[in-house]
């Protein structure tokens, strides 16, 4: 499978800000193919992100409804999210999950809403610093997994990433040890839930990602990407860690 860059661009971002996913396709242009690169924007900008990534990138949501159009005032649904040329959209983060109440059971309902309309997910799962501390990340992390990512139909495509709450824009990341524990426990129960399927699962690691890590996150087992935060609003930065990715020295953008 191959390596998936994918930036959350969080609720940052107006129209003069689409320059920076220009640099980050001109940078991308003619790249190798091993790498697959996502930027995921606020929905006001998916139309002029998808324009200026001129078919380089992909773009993504960072969010959508469970349901169809409808009287949901405010809302966002799947259909959308593709009609504007999205092609994934992120699920379940733990900022939906905390500042919205999202349950399990809600974030799941999403991912099939999402898979029904054509887009690739980024289901997002992680424990909380207290639940680390007390022993819980695995417990938690699998259960988060069972509950929020439902059977896979045919044809669907999905990533888990895993983001501990604590490392979120923090600055702190947790050991390798730490992160080959809970990867590998994620890793085992796709494979026993999907068995020869699971393979195409890719699992990411989020929190605190940056080009002077990069390399070490992505050298460990079971990491087949990063999801990144504050590092991909820049072009320079974001380009930076794809550039790790490939295995060529940092440029930035061009």
């Amino acid at each position: 499978m191959r390596t998936l860059i994918a930036g959350n661009w969080k609720m940052h971002g107006l129209q003069a800000q689409i320059g920076e996913i220009a640099a980050m396709a001109r940078a991308n242009a003619g790249g190798p193919s091993d790498v697959e690169v996502l930027v995921c924007v606020p929905a006001t900008l998916i139309a002029h992100a998808v324009q200026a990534a001129d078919g380089v990138i992909q773009i993504g949501g960072e969010d959508c409804s469970a349901e169809e159009a409808g009287p949901f005032t405010g809302d966002i649904d799947a259909q959308m999210l593709r009609d504007a040329g999205a092609t994934s959209v992120i699920l379940g983060h733990s900022e939906r999950r905390q500042g919205h109440h999202e349950t399990d059971a809600t974030v799941a309902a999403k991912v099939k809403a999402a898979w029904r309309h054509g887009l690739a997910t980024i289901v997002c799962i992680g424990e909380t610093q207290a639940q680390r501390h007390d022993g819980n990340a695995l417990k938690v992390c699998g259960d988060q997994l069972a509950a929020s990512l439902p059977d896979i139909p045919a044809g669907a495509c999905t990533s888990v990433a895993y983001e501990p709450l604590w490392a979120i824009g923090s600055g702190t990341m947790p050991t390798r040890e730490q992160i080959i524990g809970v990867l590998g426990h994620l890793r085992a129960a796709l494979d026993e839930r999907f068995g020869s399927t699971s393979q195409s699962i890719r699992i990411l690691y989020g929190g605190s990602v940056k080009s002077e890590n990069a390399l070490e996150i992505l050298d460990t087992p079971d990491v087949n990407g990063v999801l990144i935060g504050g590092a991909s609003l820049l072009a320079h930065d974001f380009n930076a860690i794809v550039d790790v990715a490939r295995g060529r020295t940092p440029t930035g953008s061009v």
